[in-house]
């Protein structure tokens, strides 16, 4: 098989640019001490090629496309078992990787919420990510409280990683080209074994006050807290874009305690 067709409903666009391809795979850093990587959605191997090439880690490829997998099990034969078919999205990490391990990729766009979140299922995990998301998911990710793009995502992702947005990629480097320019940022576990609060708590806080973000916090996280055990704290005259992780968790605490 010469080459594999891009598939809209699989939100692929294949990265050509080698040269963007060459600096994702340099912006993981193996001296954290994960032996293996996982890439995501390799397509026709752009990134593989780069990863293969590396002696510091075992690396490992997921696809759910039928036509993808066929190519790649011809191109890298070598693989055996460390080329999956499946599901990222369901993928056991249990059953194939160690404690300690890093994912990188060209993410398909339609999907990036999800796969954040399955990384930040398996934190404990996955102590580093490199990756290719639609820039405007990318910017979201890096936000600093008081922007408009901070939001759940934001807090979430910067709550248990260090959170940098690296380069800017255009639309020309694809094949098919998207209509939105993409951005590649790194994500790396900020050594946080568990918050200083209560996590479940902590998750429904946050998701709360963004889900109302135009109402104060006083209004917008009643469904958690009634207002009559609400204190005269000031975070809670606040909106909860304007609030930093340790706010939300120094807000969490108190909340546990009047729950």
């Amino acid at each position: 098989m010469s080459t594999v067709r891009a598939k809209k409903h699989l939100g692929q666009h294949f990265l050509n640019d080698k040269n963007a391809a060459q600096k994702i795979v340099e912006a993981l850093d193996p001296s954290l001490g994960f032996t293996q990587v996982l890439e995501v959605g390799p397509g026709m191997g752009v990134l593989s090629d780069f990863l293969l090439e590396k002696k510091e880690y075992e690396t490992w490829l997921i696809d759910i496309d039928d036509e993808s997998i066929a190519f790649l099990a011809d191109k890298y034969s070598q693989l055996g078992d460390r080329l999956i078919h499946g599901d990222f999205l369901a993928l056991d990490f249990g059953a194939y990787f160690g404690d300690k391990m890093a994912v990188i990729g060209n993410f398909p766009y339609n999907i990036s919420s999800q796969i954040l979140f399955k990384i930040l299922d398996e934190r404990d995990r996955v102590v580093q990510m490199a990756g290719m998301f639609q820039k405007e998911v990318a910017e979201r990710c890096v936000a600093k409280p008081g922007s408009k793009e901070y939001g759940i995502l934001s807090v979430f992702l910067q709550a248990y990683y260090d959170v940098q947005y690296l380069f800017t990629v255009k639309a020309g480097a694809f094949n098919p080209p998207p209509k939105v320019q993409s951005g590649v940022m790194r994500m790396t576990r900020n050594g946080r074994a568990t918050l200083d609060c209560d996590e479940k708590l902590f998750w429904r806080v946050v998701k709360a006050g963004f889900n109302q973000r135009r109402k104060t916090l006083r209004n917008a996280l009643s469904a958690v807290v009634p207002k009559d055990k609400m204190s005269d704290n000031p975070l809670y005259e606040l909106r909860a874009e304007r609030l930093s992780v340790k706010d939300f968790e120094s807000l969490t605490n108190e909340i546990m305690t009047v729950l």
